[in-house]
């Protein structure tokens, strides 16, 4: 794999761990609480989806939102 690959692949996951936040920001997550917020949802990710084929599309973010709103109230305002 070529450096310059490997430099896009790295700003393209940076970027998707900063939308993560984004959006669980939006979910409610409070300030203080966004890094566990990021640790439950991947933790998480194999508890809300243990029948799934590994495909998520933003209906299956939201549903993992969701189960993390009931499994983790306490990270949300």
């Amino acid at each position: 794999m070529s450096k310059e690959l490997e430099n896009e692949i790295e700003d393209l996951t940076i970027h998707l761990a900063d939308m993560l936040e984004a959006v669980l920001y939006y979910a409610g997550v409070k300030d203080e609480n966004i890094e566990k917020a990021v640790k439950a949802y991947i933790d998480g990710l194999d508890d809300a989806f243990e029948d799934d084929d590994g495909e998520m599309g933003y209906k299956e973010i939201i549903e993992a939102i969701e189960y993390l709103k009931r499994k983790k109230p306490e990270l949300f305002s």
